[in-house]
């Protein structure tokens, strides 16, 4: 006997509601395409992601979900993402399915 059989038990008058299903929207407005580069800071790899004229907010979610995705460090600084390594093809993908445009500069 699963849990739903035993709220039945107990609350035989109860009907039971769906939850209503949250669809994602694209908050995000863009004009230009957001930039891709690539650079190196004290000798290490960088990823910059700059030119996105939204909400900075939305910014900072985006900037969060892609370092949690990518499993790597980075900041949010002068609205621009700064990602630690080389990641501008995955990150450029995951930008391309969210519906962005997204331009590589820097090789």
């Amino acid at each position: 006997m699963d849990l739903k059989d035993q709220l039945k038990n107990l609350f035989p008058e109860h009907q039971e509601t769906e939850e209503p299903k949250k669809e994602k929207s694209n908050i995000w407005l863009q004009d230009e395409p957001i930039l891709c580069k690539y650079e190196k800071r004290k000798g290490k790899p960088i990823t910059i992601l700059e030119g996105y004229n939204g909400a900075t907010s939305d910014f900072k979610l985006l900037a969060k979900e892609i370092k949690t995705k990518l499993s790597v460090g980075g900041s949010f600084k002068d609205d621009k993402i700064i990602i630690q390594g080389d990641f501008r093809d995955k990150i450029m993908s995951m930008l391309k399915d969210k519906g962005f445009k997204v331009k590589r500069v820097g090789g």
